[in-house]
């Protein structure tokens, strides 16, 4: 029976990865659509709106039984840090955004994954393989080099990314410890809610009246943004935060294809080469937890025959 639970441990890390993998692919996805309407009306609008669809998909989907299970929830108050965490980290990246050009800003940014890798130590007591360190860095290395910054400096602008980065790397790590506490659906209602609450009234002081086109683009903001959220949560119940934590640096590439595809942004060299070490990373933390499964496998048969052998020999 050891064997078999060892073995359903790495198809539920393995899992996890993917999940995860997918949700990046969606954030970033929304992304795109969000950077479409930001010229014309509020992020706290955008959030609203995403915030008050994915509430309305929640009652048709789960009904009051949902709504009732969610009061009772042990991790009402934990979802209500995590979340207050969150639009920190949102607040602090867009006001330095309006300062910073996008290169700069990714980079710092990114320094994200590895504070969740260092907070996943600290807070949650996983143990993180030299293997996943090394990832991490490869990934860091990544955006720097594709990003090609600039001498940055300690500016105003600068320090709100590392705050927003550091901020983002507590509500990952919270993330996982609500992720292990509570089904997703609730997890998603919950953060939901208290960004509606957050928003609503920013919201409605500024105010824009949506055309059909943003209408349907905050449609999309709201279906892939539920969706990515669903997926990141059933991720972080499968895997460690520190496995997870190279996996954000996809977002990156998920953002260039898509500039491409849709303003027709071509990447200088740099952004491949960046892209390639990015890539590296992802596999070598997916390959990493594919050797060790099949290592263990090896070892249960190893073990396996021995006992019987000895059987035999008795």
């Amino acid at each position: 029976m050891a064997d078999i639970a060892i073995l359903d441990t790495r198809e539920r890390v393995l899992a996890g990865i993917f999940l995860t993998g997918a949700a990046y692919l969606l954030f970033s996805t929304q992304d795109a659509s969000i950077k479409l309407l930001v010229t014309s009306m509020t992020v706290w609008q955008i959030l609203f709106f995403r915030s008050i669809t994915i509430l309305g998909a929640c009652a048709a989907i789960g009904g009051r039984q949902l709504f009732a299970d969610t009061v009772r929830s042990p991790i009402v108050r934990r979802m209500l840090v995590r979340s207050a965490f969150t639009l920190a980290a949102w607040l602090c990246y867009y006001n330095a955004a309006r300062s910073l050009q996008l290169a700069e800003l990714t980079t710092v940014y990114y320094a994200a994954p590895i504070i969740v890798t260092v907070l996943s130590v600290v807070l949650l007591g996983e143990k993180v393989p030299v293997l996943r360190w090394l990832a991490v860095l490869i990934g860091f290395a990544g955006v720097f080099v594709a990003c090609d910054p600039a001498h940055l400096g300690l500016s105003v602008p600068v320090l709100l990314v590392l705050t927003a980065a550091c901020l983002w790397g507590i509500a990952i790590v919270l993330l996982r410890k609500t992720a292990l506490a509570e089904r997703s659906m609730i997890q998603l209602l919950l953060n939901n809610f208290y960004f509606l609450v957050f928003s609503a009234v920013p919201a409605l002081l500024w105010w824009h009246t949506p055309d059909p086109a943003q209408l349907l683009l905050l449609a999309s903001v709201a279906a892939l943004g539920g969706l990515a959220q669903y997926l990141l949560f059933e991720g972080m119940k499968r895997s460690p935060a520190s496995i997870l934590a190279t996996l954000e640096y996809t977002s990156l590439l998920w953002a260039f294809a898509l500039g491409f595809a849709i303003w027709g942004d071509v990447p200088r060299r740099e952004v491949f080469l960046g892209a390639a070490l990015i890539v590296a990373a992802g596999l070598l933390i997916v390959g990493g937890e594919h050797f060790r499964k099949r290592l263990w496998y090896s070892l249960l048969l190893t073990l396996r025959c021995q006992g019987e052998w000895r059987s035999l020999a008795v």
